[in-house]
């Protein structure tokens, strides 16, 4: 599926560093083309950026971070399928660790990598990719996904020059284009509260069965809702392969995901998968979909009653998707075909508030690549919290007590009714 991913990958894989530490600097040497269009035909729009006369010299910058992974990946996916086609539990074994990942306190780094997602919906050489500067080792990253139309699940590979550590990028929802089909397959089963069913103009466009009719509730089937989840054009199940063969491919190196919107979500369903660190940005709520999905992950630590994924969410609140506020028959989304619904994320979320700051209203078209760069990210102002307290990256927070699709009833009416 990934001809050109195994090219490439062949023709480096010599020279792989052997080294297991990595600096506090991971340098990627990029620098951004002037003058990029925006794309019409695309949700996530990317940035149009004028860079200085010379190639910037950019560095990611890294730190420890704990990570918890399953101790066999056979063993965690037998377990997911085990739960999902079955309904049975199996224990898994998890193992902490400390590996470098990004730092996300650091504006400079969260501006660079929400770059790379941008690159993630274009091909190198096209006028709104942000181009590499001469010192960057072109031969090292490559695109994969692009060398068939319909196989949707696409973004770029981005390597350090030392081989150190990779960044795997996602490319989100696109409105218009070969992918859009899948796209929005995958949006609607995976962030819908069921089956991409707002009203009732949507009951003969649903993406599945399990709707469970009720005068008096909106009822769900979970375990109908669950098996729709098992089929190739799930993005989910395409990304584990393409992990698992980055991972052979760069045995020593880091890994890190990012992506926007739904390519974020994805991001953090597969950091999590694995235990690697992600960050996604504006993406729409997908610990839904995690447990939809059946996901193993490790149990809460301390005083938190959430997982401890290595996942980060970057989005501000005047974005409806990620709030899961583009809902209703009158929604922009809703009008496109787009069921957005959930808002609760896994992880940590860092939310920049451009409502009470910059005086934005919320509106989807601040949903786009381009606004969260130019706009949010590369804004030199610090950013206050409830405190009073001045960051230059908001503080980053679990979502402890969010709840999705609070309207609904979920269980299993489908089997009651058969008897």
């Amino acid at each position: 599926m990934y001809p050109l991913l195994y090219i490439t990958s062949l023709l480096h894989i010599l020279a792989i560093a052997s080294a297991t530490v990595v600096p506090n600097w991971v340098n990627f040497d990029l620098h951004q083309r002037s003058n990029l269009p925006v794309a019409d035909d695309q949700l996530p729009f990317t940035a149009a950026y004028t860079p200085s006369s010379e190639p910037l010299a950019i560095s990611l910058k890294a730190r420890p971070t704990t990570v918890y992974r399953p101790k066999s990946l056979d063993a965690h996916e037998h377990a997911r399928l085990r739960s999902l086609l079955h309904a049975e539990t199996e224990p898994i074994e998890w193992e902490q660790m400390v590996v470098s990942g990004p730092d996300i306190e650091d504006r400079h780094t969260l501006s660079q990598l929400a770059r790379m997602t941008a690159n993630a919906y274009q091909l190198p050489g096209h006028n709104n990719w942000y181009d590499l500067d001469s010192s960057w080792n072109v031969n090292a990253s490559f695109p994969f996904g692009w060398d068939n139309d319909e196989d949707g699940f696409r973004g770029h590979v981005f390597t350090s020059r030392d081989n150190s550590t990779i960044v795997l990028s996602i490319k989100g929802t696109t409105l218009q284009g070969p992918t859009s089909k899948k796209d929005k397959l995958n949006d609607n089963l995976l962030f819908s509260c069921c089956c991409a069913r707002v009203d009732f103009s949507w009951m003969f466009s649903t993406v599945c069965d399990c709707y469970s009719w009720s005068a008096l509730h909106q009822r769900c089937d979970d375990t109908c809702l669950s098996k729709a989840l098992v089929q190739d054009s799930l993005f989910y199940s395409t990304g584990v392969k393409l992990v698992k063969d980055l991972m052979f491919l760069y045995p020593f190196a880091d890994i890190w995901l990012v992506g926007h919107s739904l390519g974020g979500s994805l991001a953090s369903l597969l950091g999590s998968t694995f235990g690697l660190p992600a960050v996604a940005f504006e993406a729409p709520g997908e610990r839904m979909a995690a447990n939809r999905l059946r996901l193993p992950l490790p149990p809460p630590v301390g005083d938190s009653s959430r997982p401890p994924v290595p996942i980060t969410h970057v989005y501000h609140n005047a974005d409806p998707v990620p709030q899961g506020a583009c809902t209703g028959v009158a929604s922009p989304c809703a009008q496109a075909g787009y069921a957005l619904e959930t808002r609760c994320h896994l992880g940590k979320s860092v939310v920049y508030d451009t409502v009470g700051k910059l005086g934005w209203h919320v509106d989807l078209r601040k949903h786009v690549i381009k606004e969260v760069i130019l706009e949010v990210l590369d804004l030199e102002d610090r950013w206050p919290d409830e405190d009073g307290n001045e960051w230059d990256v908001p503080v980053a927070h679990e979502e402890e007590d969010c709840v999705d699709c609070f309207k609904w009833e979920f269980g299993d009416y489908k089997k009651d009714k058969d008897g």
